[in-house]
């Protein structure tokens, strides 16, 4: 009976006594969860960053055009030319990404650097002048509708030059977002502040489609750049792409604006501006700061998730511009209108859809344990074996 005490005290010793792999396993899940709330709350303020700067900016660009701004490469220009806004960002954020997403270990020619910065510098500048124009003489309901597009022209690129498959749900949304985009041509509402004629809505129609369809290119060409010339994916290549792509698409809206002679009527458009000269002034400026807002949680979206999520986020926002614009610029929202918001909306959650699927494939072929599963490090592959995670 004593020996039989005695190691009933042993084991409530024992039990007493913290085991320290429990302990260990313990502090890591308090870690992993702390860790998992904060990656959630970073996500929500830079989607809200792509969300707000997208549409405020959008709001900005319309209100030049009402008030009496009519120069097509100066909207360009404020587009772009507020990138040096990045660099303290840049500089600030470099410490703390500190992961790698790719490195090849290889890293690319500068002739190779410079002419993809060239090329896609080209293109963006290109781009964004296509979206001034469509700006011009569309409604800013409408033009945001159409530009919800984008996402359809990405997938479709990215079938051919990132080899992304098109599966049925992808097919849906592509589906379901063209037509949103094409119901609109049928829109014969006319602008409130100006008559626009049936050739300047078709014209402006016509440059947004075009605008997304480079927009969809440009970021597939992006990621063909990273997998196929630069072969590495870190915070600063990334960046270094977006600032160096900015200052040539800069250079070429610059060049434009002084080559079409837009830059000599400058002064009297400026004069007479129904606001006033000041009012000229900071619109121009707010609109470059909150399109390098939108560009600041773009690029953290881009690095931390992924391009495509990115520009998911971008299209989710694009529903709240027309809302904003019944709001200020007392917009029809008519049902035209309303059944291509709620085409694009899901054909955009078909797309989000198909991308949470694959990464929950990706994840579990890794042996990674997705959100609420019990599974161990250890997981069995495609092929049933077991994968060993980094952790493990």
């Amino acid at each position: 009976m004593k020996g039989d005490q005695e190691l009933q005290v042993i084991a409530v010793q024992h039990g007493k006594e913290s085991d320290p792999t429990v302990e260990e396993e313990r502090n890591q899940t308090g870690e992993s969860h702390s860790n998992r709330y904060k990656r959630w709350l970073l996500v929500s303020v830079y989607t809200f960053f792509v969300i707000s700067g997208q549409s405020v900016a959008t709001i900005l660009g319309r209100l030049y055009y009402d008030n009496g701004g009519n120069s097509k490469w100066l909207a360009t220009v404020v587009q772009l030319v507020g990138f040096p806004v990045l660099l303290p960002y840049y500089l600030f954020s470099i410490k703390t990404h500190t992961t790698t997403h790719r490195d090849d270990g290889k890293a690319a020619s500068h002739r190779n650097r410079v002419l993809v910065y060239l090329a896609l510098g080209v293109l963006v500048g290109g781009d964004c002048y296509l979206y001034s124009i469509g700006l011009l003489y569309l409604p800013v309901s409408t033009f945001s509708l159409i530009c919800a597009s984008q996402l359809a022209f990405n997938a479709f690129f990215s079938y051919f030059l990132n080899s992304q498959k098109l599966t049925p749900i992808i097919l849906n949304s592509l589906l379901l977002l063209t037509i949103s985009s094409n119901l609109l041509a049928f829109n014969n509402e006319e602008s409130n502040f100006k008559k626009v004629t049936r050739a300047q809505y078709v014209t402006s129609f016509i440059c947004t489609i075009g605008a997304s369809a480079g927009y969809g290119l440009s970021l597939s060409l992006q990621q063909l750049a990273f997998s196929k010339v630069l072969k590495r994916q870190t915070f600063s290549e990334v960046m270094d792409l977006i600032i160096y792509v900015s200052l040539v698409a800069s250079c070429v809206s610059v060049v434009g604006l002084f080559a079409s002679g837009e830059w000599e009527t400058l002064s009297s458009e400026m004069d007479s501006y129904k606001p006033g000269k000041v009012s000229y002034v900071m619109n121009l400026v707010w609109t470059a700061v909150t399109w390098q807002v939108f560009n600041i949680g773009s690029t953290w979206l881009i690095f931390e998730i992924s391009s495509l999520f990115s520009n998911a986020i971008g299209v989710l926002g694009l529903p709240v511009v027309p809302v904003l614009a019944v709001i200020f610029f007392h917009d029809k929202m008519n049902g035209l209108k309303v059944i291509s918001m709620i085409l694009a909306i899901w054909g955009f959650m078909s797309y989000v859809y198909q991308h949470y699927l694959d990464d929950k494939n990706l994840k579990k072929s890794l042996g990674i344990p997705t959100t609420g599963s019990s599974d161990s490090p250890e997981a069995k592959g495609s092929s049933g074996q077991k994968i060993q995670t980094p952790a493990s």
